[in-house]
């Protein structure tokens, strides 16, 4: 019998631009396709020590089974380890259609004074971004912009700090160092709040609050709603990336 084809993991060369490097992610990424079965093939638990998570990464590679938001972010951080000019933080949006709330997540990049992001999703055009945008206010209100394309409200948007270089690092990923509830904003304000933190960011002087206490995290986690996260690991995710 004919076995499927396991796209080639991307090999950084000494010749290829940061920009170029980061498309080969995300044509990698998209050949594992996007995960529309309903079933979560890998259990990310958002908790779980850095190096936990490049665990599954690695077993992403080796699986090259179709994957959804929040694994590609894990993938995105993976492949992109050892190259400290490129800087990775999460980005999470919380939209409204239709009566119902959603959740999508993508890796924010930064390298070279420029920001772009690398991600899956069902739109196209909620995934990767290419490293242009000067400030991260453009970039987040890139992915606004597009989301208005599908009449998806934007309710809330959270930034990460960077994640560490070291894969086996045993902290946890910050992932919402900053919320904001952007459709409470007007748009001034939510630059204003962006430039500040990524500013802050650029001078590494923001410390994770979760760094040293994971149960810290997951009791300060209690604004999520509780049925969202009673839901089974393997099901959980399979709603965020509804956009």
């Amino acid at each position: 019998c004919v076995q499927p084809s396991v796209p080639p993991v991307p090999n950084y060369k000494l010749s290829m631009s940061i920009p170029e490097w980061l498309q080969a992610i995300q044509t990698y990424m998209k050949m594992l396709q996007y995960n529309h079965t309903g079933t979560q093939f890998f259990e990310i638990r958002k908790t779980r020590p850095l190096s936990g998570l490049m665990e599954t990464a690695k077993e992403m590679t080796r699986e090259s089974l179709p994957i959804k938001c929040l694994e590609a972010v894990i993938l995105g951080i993976y492949l992109t380890n050892g190259q400290p000019s490129v800087e990775r933080f999460p980005i999470s949006f919380k939209t409204h259609f239709s009566g119902n709330y959603f959740h999508h997540v993508v890796l924010g990049i930064y390298c070279n004074g420029r920001y772009g992001s690398l991600g899956m999703s069902r739109r196209s055009d909620l995934m990767d971004k290419p490293l242009t945008y000067r400030t991260l206010s453009d970039l987040i209100f890139e992915f606004e912009d597009s989301y208005k394309k599908y009449l998806h409200s934007v309710k809330k948007v959270k930034i990460g700090l960077y994640v560490p270089h070291e894969p086996h690092s045993f902290q946890p990923i910050e992932w919402k160092q900053l919320v904001l509830n952007v459709s409470k904003m007007m748009r001034t304000e939510v630059r204003k709040e962006l430039e500040k933190f990524a500013r802050d960011m650029r001078m590494k002087i923001l410390k994770p609050s979760s760094a040293h206490s994971p149960m810290k995290e997951r009791s300060r986690g209690k604004s999520l709603s509780p049925r969202r996260r009673q839901a089974s690991p393997q099901r959980r995710p399979c709603r965020r990336d509804k956009s």
